[in-house]
């Protein structure tokens, strides 16, 4: 709190066409699914995965590598936005989202970060440094991912946006293990 880590001023805006979303979580659950099926859903985008365990003794530092990470990619393959996401889970579970190395990380990302870890009731300390909380996983896809008719209506460079991203594509970037 003294530092600043959580303040308003720090917040960064999450874009609203992003091109490419950049997701740090498991490989192995429900949320990897749930995030792919909901942008698959909504509007065509380029994702990004870069897996990591997010519970246990590894935790903190594979998800602290993925943020540093993605950070330090070329501008051309850089997401635009991140989601750092898991389920909901005991606060023992949840607590590598709580170490100051995983904080500092979000704090210091020059691409914004969207928080999705747990479920509504869930807070963690990621939660208040990144740039904007989901209330779960799923919502975190939906607030980066418009419905593409909607979006139609509304955005006239939309056509560009589109003819320019690939169509849902989805690649592994790293492996923090």
């Amino acid at each position: 709190e003294e530092e600043g880590l959580f303040k308003l001023e720090h917040k960064k805006k999450i874009p609203y066409l992003p091109k490419k979303i950049g997701v740090i979580t498991s490989l192995t659950g429900a949320v990897i699914k749930d995030i792919i099926h909901r942008v698959t859903d909504r509007f065509p985008v380029h994702l990004c995965i870069w897996p990591v365990m997010v519970q246990g003794g590894n935790a903190a530092e594979e998800i602290t590598t993925a943020i540093n990470g993605f950070n330090l990619l070329d501008d051309g393959i850089k997401p635009d936005v991140i989601i750092v996401a898991r389920g909901g889970g005991s606060i023992e579970d949840l607590w590598p989202f709580n170490e100051e190395i995983v904080v500092r990380a979000v704090f210091n990302s020059v691409i914004p970060i969207i928080s999705a870890v747990g479920h509504e009731t869930d807070y963690t300390l990621i939660d208040l440094v990144a740039d904007l909380r989901a209330p779960t996983p799923t919502a975190a896809a939906t607030i980066d991912s418009p419905v593409e008719s909607d979006s139609k209506d509304n955005v006239p460079i939309l056509p560009a946006v589109v003819s320019e991203s690939p169509n849902n594509d989805i690649e592994e970037i790293g492996r923090a293990h």
